[in-house]
């Protein structure tokens, strides 16, 4: 059971990772051409997009060890799908910062929700081998989205490409609804056995 889950799970996760792909191989290109951006705009964009991942990791973690991991997943391909749905409309570089600030904090949810959730279902003998196989669908995510991004960029345009990637993690929450459950009986275990430090 928990080698479907763990398989379900990287299913639902891969559209994302396609996604990112797709707009990470011409989001600097986006900036700098559409938007008008500096070189050193396009820094800061990047730098609100890890700080807030770093600001909001530990409470993304403390929320997904009182609610669940599935809450949490959700929310973050929520505010992934939010945030490349924005990239279609900015306009100039405070909007690009704002956005980028949102889609790192939906990084630090993904981050914390699958790695746990993976842990959760996963006998201690087989994490290293679970972490593995989820990490793997982050790779194959990467190897096709540049790929698509590129084509995809040249041939419809940035605006199309994102709403392109937002309708594919539509697809990926949509799995995650339908398909990931919460493992409860795990999860209760696992407070049992490691109550919260106050």
């Amino acid at each position: 059971m928990h080698r479907k889950l763990l398989y379900l799970v990287c299913i639902s996760v891969l559209p994302l990772m396609v996604c990112s792909g797709m707009v990470y191989s011409v989001l600097s290109l986006y900036f700098h051409e559409v938007i008008g951006a500096s070189y050193a705009q396009i820094g800061l964009i990047y730098m609100a997009g890890s700080s807030s991942g770093a600001l909001i990791s530990p409470l993304v973690g403390r929320i997904s060890d009182r609610i669940g991991r599935r809450p949490v997943l959700l929310m973050s391909m929520l505010g992934f799908t939010l945030a490349f749905l924005l990239y279609a409309f900015i306009g100039d570089y405070l909007q690009a910062f704002l956005v980028q600030a949102l889609e790192g904090a939906s990084w630090a949810a993904l981050g914390v929700s699958a790695y746990a959730f993976i842990a959760d279902i996963t006998p201690a003998h087989e994490r290293g081998w679970a972490m593995g196989v989820y990490g793997r669908s982050w790779y194959v995510g990467w190897i096709v989205g540049p790929l698509l991004g590129g084509y995809l960029a040249e041939h419809i345009g940035f605006k199309y490409l994102f709403l392109a990637g937002s309708c594919l993690i539509v697809v990926g929450l949509t799995s995650v609804l339908l398909y990931v459950k919460e493992p409860r009986r795990n999860l209760l275990s696992h407070e049992a056995k490691n109550p919260p430090v106050e």
